[in-house]
């Protein structure tokens, strides 16, 4: 009778055992694992599994492999939010820009990358599609989730929106110990606390053009960026720069185009200045994806390039060396942007001023695409 009765405790102590720890173990199917499932599974405190887990106080092996086990066992993920708050982890670097797709701007997101993976740092791409209450939102967003720096690229019309916005942004990514980083954007206002990193449109432009001024050319058509954006004005003053520098009058309005950077805008534009008579020798495409509308424009008109019409382009994209004929083109360290624009945000913040700046230059590519011409 003892024996029975003993036997019958000992069932139901083990059922008891068993069906709570199954229900722990539902309880973390269903929803996620917590740092007090981990601590009741292995048989220790949460101070414990906390220690354990942070590798910052010693705990014996025999502790270590319980809590582990546990957490395997638990699937358990460590709170990534309150680890960045205690600053026991390095937040990630957030790259906010307004369409992935664009070659140029793949590029920026590859230096970006690379950078923070060299540091040990995480990075999120985030795309705006050019929309700026999606980029205040995305900006919000990366604040909370204690990104270490905030990356803008692309270009932006610098008016009073543009600055209020990104001393707004400025302040509050600040606040939070982040750092806003802009690149191929107006600077905002002196004395805020942001880095830009830029290129030399200007200088760029200034070279394109004076390459064809000093191959004979005295009549280029300029496809140009859509007015009132940085980057695209910037490009234009340099054409316009050259012009001057070399004693050439600009000979007719119709050789000064504006419109998006897409190959259908570089063909359209270039398809319409032959239909409309314009006459140029020399192309200045203000982008390589403008370019390769021009040029294909330019062959179905049955005009040769480089024999009877020169092209230059604008960022040296990868396809610039496959065209036929391969394209002269001005070359943008994209990747160096981005790799630039982690490193000063994360390693020289001590270093910083409020407001750094750094401009990076741009070269000049000869390929295959200009003819010289006789002096004119």
């Amino acid at each position: 009778m003892t024996d029975s009765v003993n036997h019958q405790a000992v069932d139901s102590a083990a059922k008891t055992s068993k069906g709570k720890r199954g229900k722990s173990r539902r309880g973390a199917e269903d929803r996620p694992s917590t740092i007090t499932d981990v601590a009741r599974e292995a048989g220790v405190s949460v101070a414990t599994v906390s220690r354990t887990l942070a590798g910052n106080y010693p705990v014996s092996e025999e502790t270590r492999a319980r809590v582990m086990a546990a957490v395997k066992s638990l699937h358990y993920v460590v709170n990534v939010h309150a680890k960045a708050l205690s600053g026991r982890v390095a937040g990630p670097v957030a790259l906010v820009i307004k369409d992935i797709t664009g070659p140029s701007l793949a590029h920026v997101a590859a230096g970006v990358e690379q950078e923070a993976a060299s540091l040990g740092r995480l990075s999120l791409v985030c795309a705006t599609h050019d929309d700026s209450a999606r980029e205040n939102d995305l900006v919000q967003l990366m604040r909370e989730q204690h990104a270490a720096a905030v990356v803008l690229v692309g270009s932006a019309a610098p008016d009073e929106s543009y600055q209020r916005r990104m001393s707004e942004y400025a302040r509050a990514l600040d606040a939070a110990g982040s750092r806003l980083v802009l690149v191929g954007r107006p600077a905002p206002a002196p004395g805020l606390p942001v880095t830009v990193v830029d290129y030399d449109n200007r200088g760029g432009a200034f070279q394109a053009t004076s390459h064809l001024l000093a191959s004979g050319h005295r009549s280029v058509l300029f496809l140009g960026g859509e007015v009132g954006l940085n980057s695209p004005d910037e490009r234009r003053a340099g054409y316009l720069d050259a012009l001057r520098a070399h004693g050439v009058a600009l000979r007719a309005e119709a050789l000064d185009t504006q419109g998006p950077y897409t190959r259908v805008s570089g063909y359209a534009r270039t398809r319409d200045a032959l239909r409309n008579g314009v006459e140029f020798t020399a192309v200045f495409a203000a982008s390589d994806m403008v370019a390769l509308g021009a040029l294909a424009a330019l062959r179905e008109a049955g005009r040769s390039v480089p024999d009877d019409v020169s092209v230059v382009g604008f960022d040296d994209v990868p396809f610039a060396t496959d065209l036929t004929p391969a394209l002269t083109t001005i070359r943008v360290p994209y990747e160096e942007l981005g790799r630039t624009a982690v490193r000063l945000a994360l390693t020289r913040r001590d270093a910083m001023s409020d407001d750094d700046r750094v401009v990076l230059g741009t070269q000049l590519i000869i390929r295959k695409s200009v003819r010289r011409l006789a002096w004119q």
